[in-house]
């Protein structure tokens, strides 16, 4: 499946987002473990991971009563693999990428 890229990249813009994906490279989470270093309720990280899933960065399965999360990395190589078509990305830093953005959105005459 070829993963909806403006779906990726809506989902990679923001902080808490990445940081699930991040501590989901370690290993699978149930979702109250993802939950837990967040200020926020499980219901919000729900959402979050709600996003996540849409853009195939994530899947998750039941397992008894527990909802597991686990890394899909076939959306974020498909991002990847975009980006990189641009040439200047060499090795793809998304805060970096996103500062740049930003920096353009904010330049005088932008849209």
């Amino acid at each position: 499946m070829i993963p909806n890229l403006d779906a990726v990249f809506a989902a990679l813009a923001d902080p808490t987002r990445r940081q699930i994906l991040v501590m989901l490279l370690e290993d699978d989470m149930a979702v109250t473990d993802v939950a837990e270093p967040f200020e926020m309720s499980v219901a919000a990280v729900s959402k979050h991971l709600a996003v996540l899933m849409r853009a195939g960065l994530i899947a998750q399965e039941k397992r008894g009563r527990v909802k597991w999360c686990k890394l899909d990395p076939d959306a974020m190589r498909e991002a990847s693999v975009w980006m990189q078509g641009f040439g200047q990305f060499e090795a793809v830093d998304l805060d970096a990428f996103e500062a740049f953005l930003a920096q353009e959105l904010d330049a005088p005459g932008a849209a």
